[in-house]
């Protein structure tokens, strides 16, 4: 019988299975054993006999070397190394940082195969059986989605992970909601780019680290390629300054590179009515706005390019403007009870008692039929438009016989100039590249803006009849070349169209503060005509004047007088009171056309 010594002196610890990881393919083992089956976190290496701490794992990259915070061994052969470095490179992966991310794991490389300890969902929830579980690899990853793996070393960092990585599977992928959106944590604590972009023009907006560390030649980069689609596909500038425009933006740089953007097929058809579907959802806004608040229904007819008249139906609340519908009308007559029907019809669909204000144009049609729809529904007050009423107060003003003549003579030289291209060059060279304003056709108002541009570019146009290019074109020997010769060389034309500048700059200042962004109340309005005629009374004091200024004032007064005295206007103890603080009636204006100067000339629309 052999005696304990020989025994032990027989006994090697570098193949006893006991020593090494049961049932285990990893090849780490084959060099690899625990000295203390106790303290599985130190492997020792049976070509240098060095204990390494760490795992499995860890003793790997002791064999491949090449790794920072692990001793490399002396005795590893180039073909270990490399057999080594090739099996830790085709098992590893990309641990997840968030718990959401395990449904993504099947799209990265699968993690290095350790030894793992697969534990049931009542032994996990006991906390007792995983320790009692016999050690099985990787490569079992397939099994039940009732069962969770949780790694077998002990080191801190690992039991770190086996939290994160530990969460129960449903009980049936069908069963799960499928509107459920998994986010990370990063894109639930994000703020949305409506909150970004609102937070950026309030001027409360803060750059994140990463904005700051671009640099100057990168932004400048994405600024050019912008500029390019602009111009390319013809896109007004001012939609650069639209809301929406950042909102898409700053969707796109959350989303990320690689952004797709959608097709033509898309925006004509799906996104479109998803567009329309999520804008008829802010209705419920302003309809909340409109029971509390109550509300103002505005019309606007207009003619588009196909000749069809059409009706803009909108409706004013403090939530803001919503528009309600486009009705043809060309078919119709426009006559009071069809515009009364038609207006009662869009109250009723709101609510007869949420409307308390129509307003439309100042037409003889839409006013009978604003008195039509008092009568049938007491508590709606009807009120015209302030800006058609001094656009027609304009108008009237431009058939006064003195101004009459000047305006068509004004237009003939502008038209006279843009139609031969020599003398539009050389008006343009005369003037340093500016142009003169043409006047449009949808508001009379134009009219004198253009004459405003006339008579500032006064000096350039007279040198332009006057240099010896024009007396050697050919258009200075025809009729209509000489007419507009005389009238560009006329004082009395000047001394004219300064006398139309005077009557209606002041009438522009209150038309552009009641077309501005801030609306003025009905007493601002009332306060800024005061002020406006105070101005026209001033600019024609002369004695030579008077019978001038007497008929610009009866325009004036007989406009608003039949167009804008209905009930709903304050009274004149309430003008008094308007016109008596502080607020005087200069500085209303001033503050609604944002400090825009009130001289004669310069009217700042």
């Amino acid at each position: 019988m052999e005696s304990p010594a020989s025994v032990a002196a027989e006994y090697d610890p570098k193949t006893d299975p006991k020593q090494r990881a049961a049932k285990s393919n990893d090849p780490g083992w084959e060099y690899g054993y625990w000295a203390d089956p106790k303290d599985r976190d130190k492997v020792t290496c049976k070509l240098c006999d060095k204990k390494v701490p760490g795992g499995i794992k860890r003793f790997k990259q002791h064999l491949a070397g090449g790794f920072g915070d692990v001793v490399n061994c002396p005795e590893s052969s180039p073909a270990l190394k490399k057999k080594m470095k090739d099996y830790l490179d085709a098992n590893k992966r990309r641990r997840p940082l968030f718990l959401g991310e395990e449904e993504n794991a099947e799209e990265v490389q699968e993690e290095e195969e350790e030894d793992v300890v697969e534990v049931g969902q009542e032994a996990a929830n006991s906390g007792a059986a995983a320790q009692s579980q016999v050690a099985r690899v990787a490569s079992s990853r397939s099994a039940a989605q009732s069962q969770v793996k949780v790694p077998s070393s002990g080191t801190a960092a690992k039991r770190r992970q086996s939290t994160l990585q530990f969460k129960a599977a449903p009980a049936s992928k069908a069963k799960a909601n499928p509107n459920d959106t998994k986010k990370t944590v990063k894109a639930m604590f994000r703020r949305t780019p409506k909150e970004v972009v609102d937070e950026r023009r309030s001027g409360r907006f803060q750059k994140t680290i990463q904005n700051c560390m671009r640099t100057d030649e990168e932004r400048h980069y994405v600024d050019v390629q912008w500029a390019f689609f602009f111009y390319e596909c013809g896109v007004p500038f001012h939609a650069a300054a639209a809301r929406q425009f950042e909102v898409a933006l700053e969707a796109t740089s959350q989303y990320g590179s690689g952004y797709e953007p959608p097709s033509q097929h898309k925006l004509r058809e799906p996104l479109l009515w998803e567009c329309v579907g999520l804008t008829s959802k802010m209705r419920v806004d302003h309809e909340r706005a409109w029971k509390h608040y109550g509300c103002t229904l505005m019309s606007d007819g207009w003619t588009d390019m196909n000749g069809r008249h059409l009706i803009n139906f909108l409706v004013n609340s403090p939530e803001g403007t919503y528009f309600l519908e486009s009705v043809n009308a060309s078919s119709e007559v426009h006559d009071a009870h069809m515009l009364a029907d038609l207006l009662e019809k869009r109250i009723e669909g709101i609510g007869i008692d949420k409307v308390v204000q129509i307003i439309t144009d100042n037409g003889a049609n839409y006013k009978a039929a604003g008195k039509l729809l008092m009568d049938r529904i007491p508590t709606i007050f009807w009120s015209p438009c302030a800006a058609h009423c001094l656009d027609l107060m304009l108008e009237d003003i431009g058939k006064i016989k003195e101004f009459k003549r000047t305006i068509a003579r004004a237009k003939g030289v502008a038209n006279f100039i843009y139609r031969h291209g020599k003398i539009f060059s050389l008006m343009r060279e005369k003037t340093r590249d500016a142009e003169i304003v043409r006047p449009g056709a949808t508001r009379f108002a134009t009219s004198y803006l253009s004459l405003k541009s006339l008579h500032k570019l006064m000096e350039g146009v007279k040198a332009l009849f006057t240099c010896p290019e024009w007396y050697a074109s050919n258009q200075s020997k025809t009729k209509v070349g000489e007419r507009v010769y005389n009238t560009v060389l006329s004082i009395q034309f000047w001394n004219a169209v300064e006398d139309c500048l005077r009557a209606s700059a002041p009438l522009l200042i209150v038309l552009r503060a009641i077309d501005g962004d801030e609306k003025p109340a009905m007493p601002e309005v009332a306060a800024l005509m005061t002020e406006a005629k105070e101005q026209i009374k001033k600019s024609f004091g002369t004695q030579n004047k008077k019978g001038l200024l007497k008929k610009i004032l009866d325009i004036i007064e007989r406009r608003w007088l039949k167009q804008m005295d209905h009930p709903l206007e304050q009274d004149e103890d309430d003008d008094a009171n308007v016109t008596d603080t502080e607020d005087s009636p200069t500085n209303v204006a001033a503050e609604m056309t944002n400090g825009a100067p009130t001289n004669e000339f310069d009217d700042g629309y």
